[in-house]
């Protein structure tokens, strides 16, 4: 029991007075700290919420595919020569230097098919090489073949007989088997099943030197280089005997007897296709006929001179088998480009 005149004098019990004063600082730093513990659970709480709203609106926003890169200069120049097949096609007629040459010579025209075939084997450099498993990169192959063999034969076959007419259907016995989509489904076909089947067989990484992207795409060289001796060897060794061709009901005899004759008349390209495919399915106007042994008005197209040659109305396939088998070479050296484009990765944007 404490003395009660100390106590009014103020000199009670200190240490009872210090812990009461030790546990009221004590409680006010617990509720500082429960405070303080609110305020950072609510902070929490609201980073929670913001988290979850922004998932939702991920999960909201629609899924955009990366476009995948293009070669700009190979869409200009695929531009340039469809601007260029147009520019022939058209203006051909008008301005015959511009067309294509009736036999010897390279003219304007004449470039659109090597430039279309360039383009195919650049195209598949760039196009099988996203292809990782040989199986579907040989089945893609096929089908696109198929697909060229296909629209080719209906569209250059004799289907359509438009404009002059408005009649569809072709007599099969003069069918045209060959024509434009049909080479370039040929050269597509041997060239990108070259690429495909050797893809694994090659480094990804070159090592340095002048002639190690050659090595490492021999097997594409290879190909290009046979389909071109076996081309040479067929024009200058193959005989070529005497044929003959119906016209309004009469046949001509074209004499010929020879081998290695690179003229219209006697020539290894004729003769294959005529074997192959029968001179009834052949291009009945061919470019010969604007020569001058032909017509009066080379170079442009005219009527036949009296003593013109009796080749000059034979048909002739200008697609045919065996210089598509050369046009192999075009696409050789377009999968090339390709190579080096992928490799130094220049020109793409």
């Amino acid at each position: 029991m404490e003395d009660p005149k100390r106590l009014e004098e103020g000199f009670g019990d200190t240490q009872q007075v210090a812990n009461k004063d030790q546990d009221a600082h004590l409680t006010h730093k617990v509720d500082k700290a429960g405070n303080g513990d609110g305020i950072g659970n609510e902070k929490e709480e609201k980073s929670t919420v913001h988290d979850q709203l922004v998932e939702v609106e991920i999960k909201d926003q629609p899924v955009v595919k990366q476009r995948s890169k293009r070669i700009a200069t190979l869409d200009a120049f695929r531009g340039l020569t469809v601007v260029l097949m147009i520019l022939v096609d058209n203006a051909g007629e008008a301005y015959p230097r511009i067309d294509h040459s009736p036999w010897n010579g390279c003219r304007l025209a004449d470039f659109v098919m090597p430039f279309f075939l360039f383009i195919v084997g650049v195209a598949i450099a760039l196009a099988l090489k996203r292809i990782p498993k040989k199986k579907d990169a040989v089945k893609k192959i096929i089908l696109r073949t198929l697909k060229l063999l296909f629209w080719g034969i209906l569209l250059q076959g004799g289907y359509s007989h438009a404009p002059t007419d408005l009649l569809y259907g072709v007599d099969m016995k003069h069918i045209r088997w060959c024509g434009i989509l049909q080479r370039i489904a040929l050269v597509y076909a041997f060239v990108a099943l070259i690429e495909a089947l050797t893809i694994r067989d090659r480094q990804a990484i070159q090592e340095p030197g002048h002639f190690s992207i050659f090595k490492a795409y021999r097997f594409q060289w290879n190909g290009g280089f046979v389909a071109f001796v076996i081309y040479m060897i067929t024009i200058y060794a193959l005989y070529v005997p005497d044929w003959s061709f119906v016209e309004d009901h009469k046949r001509y005899t074209v004499k010929c007897g020879m081998r290695g004759h690179l003229g219209p008349a006697c020539n290894a390209v004729g003769y294959v296709d005529r074997q192959v495919w029968g001179i009834n399915h052949l291009y009945e106007f061919p470019v010969w006929s604007r020569l001058k042994a032909c017509t009066l008005d080379s170079p442009a197209s005219g009527p036949l001179r009296q003593d013109a040659p009796t080749w000059c109305s034979a048909p002739f396939e200008p697609e045919g088998l065996l210089s598509s088998i050369s046009a192999i070479l075009s696409a050789t050296i377009g999968i090339h480009y390709g190579h080096v484009l992928i490799h130094f990765k220049v020109g793409s944007s």
